[in-house]
Protein backbone atom coordinates (compact mmCIF):
# COMPACT_ATOMS: atom_id res chain seq x y z
CA UNK A 1 0.00 0.00 0.00
CA UNK A 2 2.49 2.60 0.82
CA UNK A 3 5.99 2.14 -0.32
CA UNK A 4 7.78 5.59 0.04
CA UNK A 5 6.60 7.49 3.44
CA UNK A 6 8.25 11.45 4.05
CA UNK A 7 8.06 12.62 7.33
CA UNK A 8 7.68 16.86 8.39
CA UNK A 9 10.67 16.90 10.75
CA UNK A 10 11.68 19.77 12.48
CA UNK A 11 12.89 20.70 16.47
CA UNK A 12 9.08 20.49 17.76
CA UNK A 13 7.98 17.86 19.95
CA UNK A 14 5.02 17.09 17.34
CA UNK A 15 7.60 16.33 14.98
CA UNK A 16 9.67 14.14 16.73
CA UNK A 17 6.50 12.31 17.54
CA UNK A 18 5.70 12.07 13.77
CA UNK A 19 9.12 10.45 13.07
CA UNK A 20 8.58 7.66 15.65
CA UNK A 21 5.42 6.80 13.50
CA UNK A 22 7.06 6.60 10.36
CA UNK A 23 9.22 4.99 11.52
CA UNK A 24 6.91 2.55 13.15
CA UNK A 25 4.99 2.43 9.53
CA UNK A 26 7.66 2.35 7.88
CA UNK A 27 9.05 -0.74 9.43
CA UNK A 28 5.76 -2.39 9.39
CA UNK A 29 5.42 -1.85 6.07
CA UNK A 30 8.70 -2.06 4.56
CA UNK A 31 8.73 1.08 2.98
CA UNK A 32 11.15 3.13 2.28
CA UNK A 33 11.20 6.26 5.01
CA UNK A 34 12.36 9.85 3.85
CA UNK A 35 13.06 12.75 6.38
CA UNK A 36 12.58 15.98 5.00
CA UNK A 37 12.92 19.70 6.88
CA UNK A 38 12.94 23.21 6.16
CA UNK A 39 15.36 25.70 7.30
CA UNK A 40 14.26 28.64 9.04
CA UNK A 41 16.00 32.23 7.65
CA UNK A 42 18.12 33.61 9.69
CA UNK A 43 15.79 36.80 11.23
CA UNK A 44 16.01 40.08 9.40
CA UNK A 45 17.22 41.86 12.39
CA UNK A 46 20.89 39.54 12.07
CA UNK A 47 21.94 42.09 9.16
CA UNK A 48 22.18 45.09 11.87
CA UNK A 49 25.07 42.74 13.45
CA UNK A 50 26.70 42.70 10.34
CA UNK A 51 27.28 46.51 10.49
CA UNK A 52 29.05 45.71 14.10
CA UNK A 53 31.06 42.68 12.88
CA UNK A 54 30.60 41.47 8.63
CA UNK A 55 31.99 37.81 9.60
CA UNK A 56 29.01 37.29 12.07
CA UNK A 57 26.57 36.31 9.63
CA UNK A 58 29.18 33.60 8.52
CA UNK A 59 29.23 32.60 11.84
CA UNK A 60 25.85 32.29 12.19
CA UNK A 61 25.07 30.60 9.75
CA UNK A 62 27.56 28.44 9.97
CA UNK A 63 25.77 27.81 13.28
CA UNK A 64 22.33 27.19 11.56
CA UNK A 65 24.04 24.78 9.56
CA UNK A 66 25.41 22.53 12.58
CA UNK A 67 21.75 22.98 13.92
CA UNK A 68 20.27 21.20 11.04
CA UNK A 69 23.01 18.55 11.17
CA UNK A 70 22.11 17.59 14.54
CA UNK A 71 18.85 17.30 13.86
CA UNK A 72 19.01 15.32 11.20
CA UNK A 73 21.78 12.99 12.70
CA UNK A 74 18.89 12.91 15.67
CA UNK A 75 16.37 11.48 12.72
CA UNK A 76 18.97 8.63 11.32
CA UNK A 77 19.93 7.39 15.14
CA UNK A 78 15.84 7.17 15.79
CA UNK A 79 15.21 5.33 12.72
CA UNK A 80 18.37 2.96 12.88
CA UNK A 81 17.33 1.83 16.88
CA UNK A 82 14.47 0.45 15.26
CA UNK A 83 17.13 -0.93 12.39
CA UNK A 84 15.42 0.91 9.64
CA UNK A 85 17.19 3.91 7.10
CA UNK A 86 15.87 7.05 7.02
CA UNK A 87 17.66 9.49 4.05
CA UNK A 88 17.50 12.77 5.09
CA UNK A 89 16.67 15.84 2.99
CA UNK A 90 17.07 19.63 4.15
CA UNK A 91 15.53 22.31 1.82
CA UNK A 92 15.56 25.87 1.72
CA UNK A 93 12.69 28.36 1.61
CA UNK A 94 8.71 28.64 2.37
CA UNK A 95 7.47 25.35 4.36
CA UNK A 96 4.58 24.28 2.48
CA UNK A 97 5.80 25.05 -1.08
CA UNK A 98 8.72 23.20 0.30
CA UNK A 99 7.25 19.97 1.25
CA UNK A 100 4.57 19.91 -0.81
CA UNK A 101 7.46 20.05 -3.96
CA UNK A 102 9.19 17.19 -2.07
CA UNK A 103 6.63 14.77 -1.98
CA UNK A 104 5.71 15.79 -5.54
CA UNK A 105 9.46 15.09 -6.70
CA UNK A 106 9.81 11.69 -4.72
CA UNK A 107 6.53 10.12 -5.44
CA UNK A 108 5.85 9.94 -1.42
CA UNK A 109 2.52 7.87 -0.86
CA UNK A 110 2.27 8.42 2.87
CA UNK A 111 3.07 11.95 4.62
CA UNK A 112 3.22 12.16 8.55
CA UNK A 113 3.75 15.48 9.79
CA UNK A 114 3.10 16.60 13.41
CA UNK A 115 -0.04 18.27 14.25
CA UNK A 116 -0.16 21.51 16.39
CA UNK A 117 -2.39 21.63 18.94
CA UNK A 118 -4.98 24.78 18.38
CA UNK A 119 -6.60 26.58 20.68
CA UNK A 120 -10.13 27.26 18.78
CA UNK A 121 -11.05 25.50 15.24
CA UNK A 122 -10.52 28.76 13.16
CA UNK A 123 -6.71 29.07 13.63
CA UNK A 124 -6.64 25.47 12.56
CA UNK A 125 -7.60 26.47 9.09
CA UNK A 126 -4.62 28.57 8.75
CA UNK A 127 -1.92 26.23 9.83
CA UNK A 128 1.20 25.02 7.58
CA UNK A 129 -0.49 21.62 8.13
CA UNK A 130 -3.41 22.53 6.81
CA UNK A 131 -2.11 24.11 3.74
CA UNK A 132 0.18 20.89 3.16
CA UNK A 133 -2.75 18.66 3.35
CA UNK A 134 -4.90 20.38 1.10
CA UNK A 135 -2.11 20.63 -1.89
CA UNK A 136 -0.17 17.38 -1.54
CA UNK A 137 -1.44 14.67 -4.08
CA UNK A 138 -0.69 11.59 -1.38
CA UNK A 139 -2.31 10.70 2.10
CA UNK A 140 -1.75 12.54 4.96
CA UNK A 141 -1.32 11.17 8.62
CA UNK A 142 -1.38 13.75 11.25
CA UNK A 143 0.37 12.97 14.20
CA UNK A 144 -0.88 14.62 18.30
Amino acid sequence: MYKNIAVAYDESPEAGRALIAAVGLAKCLGAGLLSVTVTASLPAYTAFATGADPALMVTLDEDRRKFYDQLQAQARAAAKREEIEVHTHLLDGEAVEGIVGFVCQNKIDLLVIGLHRRPNRMSSLWSTVYTIAQNVPCSVLGVH
